[in-house]
């Protein structure tokens, strides 16, 4: 089978999007299959490159690591994409690549889905702080129902996402597809040596937090959980890893929190060499993001038998189970840190719920088995009969123009 991934972001930008496609693209040319990506240029080149097409893109300006593709410029590769003959079109994102999709869908006959990654009705009015959150929540339920609904079907990464959607009125044929982890995920690493690198002293209580340093990941719940965690276990240490528009608030928030000496930021990590040793040099990994629409970083911890403690929402409750590798915790900082402390002052059970954590991932969670129920669900999307694009397509497509 031959596919075109569009989507507005990719590596170097880390996020759960560019991670995603990463494992999926791997794991179907391993099966055989020839997968092709457009993705905005920021003028930086991936270890990966031979099969992206890169989209002139420009800036925007309230969110500087991400770029927005030229349409115009993506359009110019139709002539060339009309010579690959593609078996279908993958969207990852709502943005340019979502029109780019329909309209390139359109003109070369073939089926266009798209991944619902982001839950946008708890993500929008982080971005946009002058709107009433209700009415931001509104503009994006519309939205997405509006997008899910031009396409010709919709994969989210997890059931509960998959129910949201109906409950906006998505219609479209379905399938829950998570993103599996690849075989690197489960490889040794030296927790060791990281802590030794960053300062860390070996006997030192450590949590680990890592992804995307978001408003939405609600990081600043795991700051108030580690006061309150001090005020008994004055020497635990919450590790923050990762970049995001949420870095300086969280500062902030660490020196009015009188916790600076309990917190560290370590910044950007690189996933091939420290991302794995990172998460076995923790002892619990804590999560309190309640948009997730899967949340593959509890995977990657459970895969190096860290244990997890985190609150249970959204895409996150398709994942953890309560002794499977997890500690579930309620949505208040206090009840959180006292499963916290206590998993902390019985070392045998988490060492326990380490390994159930990483037999849980091997069993359940591979990228392989994943990257299988997508080509079939290409398979099933294929064979079924195309959803009506036209209407949509003349009215929608020339506002994005660029």
């Amino acid at each position: 089978m031959k596919i075109l991934f569009i989507s507005d972001v990719y590596f170097p930008r880390i996020n759960g999007v560019s991670t995603s496609i990463r494992t999926f693209v791997l794991q179907m040319q391993n099966l055989g299959h020839e997968v092709h990506l457009i993705a905005p240029d920021y003028d930086v080149v991936t270890e990966d490159e031979a099969w992206i097409k890169r989209i002139p893109a420009r800036s925007i300006y309230f969110d500087p690591e991400d770029k927005l593709m030229k349409y115009g410029e993506a359009v110019k590769l139709l002539p060339a994409l009309e010579q690959e003959k593609y078996d279908i079109i993958h969207v990852h994102t709502p943005f340019v690549a979502h029109y780019l999709g329909l309209k390139l869908a359109a003109q070369l006959n073939i089926p266009c889905i798209e991944t619902y990654h982001t839950f946008f009705e708890d993500y929008l009015h982080h971005y946009l702080p002058w709107m009433p959150k209700s009415i931001a929540r509104g503009i994006a339920r519309m939205i997405s129902k509006r997008q899910c609904n031009a396409v010709d079907a919709i994969v989210a990464p997890s059931n509960p996402m998959l129910d949201v959607l109906r409950r906006y009125g998505v219609n479209v044929l379905s399938e829950v597809i998570p993103t599996g982890l690849q075989d690197s995920s489960f490889a040794a690493a030296d927790g060791q040596a990281f802590r030794l690198k960053y300062g860390i002293p070996l006997d030192r209580p450590m949590l680990l937090y890592v992804g995307r340093v978001a408003f939405e990941k609600n990081i600043d719940f795991l700051l108030e959980m580690t006061k309150i965690l001090a005020e008994k276990r004055p020497d635990v240490l919450l590790v923050v890893t990762g970049e995001g528009p949420a870095e300086a608030s969280l500062h902030k928030l660490a020196k009015t929190l009188e916790i600076e000496k309990n917190v560290q930021f370590i910044g950007y990590l690189d996933r091939n060499k420290e991302l794995n040793a990172c998460y076995e040099s923790a002892d619990i990994f804590v999560f309190a993001s309640k948009s997730e629409t899967q949340g593959l970083v509890l995977l990657e911890a459970m895969a190096q038998a860290t244990p997890v403690v985190a609150i249970a929402e959204l895409g996150t409750a398709s994942i953890l189970i309560e002794g499977k590798g997890a500690l579930i915790a309620p949505d208040d900082t206090a009840q959180f840190a006292e499963r916290v402390r206590q998993l902390l002052l019985n070392p045998e059970h988490r060492f326990e719920l380490g390994n159930r954590a990483k037999n849980y991932a091997l069993d359940k969670w591979t990228a392989t088995l994943q990257a299988q129920r997508m080509i079939k669900f290409y398979e099933e999307v294929i064979l079924s009969p195309s959803s009506p694009r036209q209407p949509y397509l003349k009215t929608q497509l020339d506002p994005v123009k660029g």
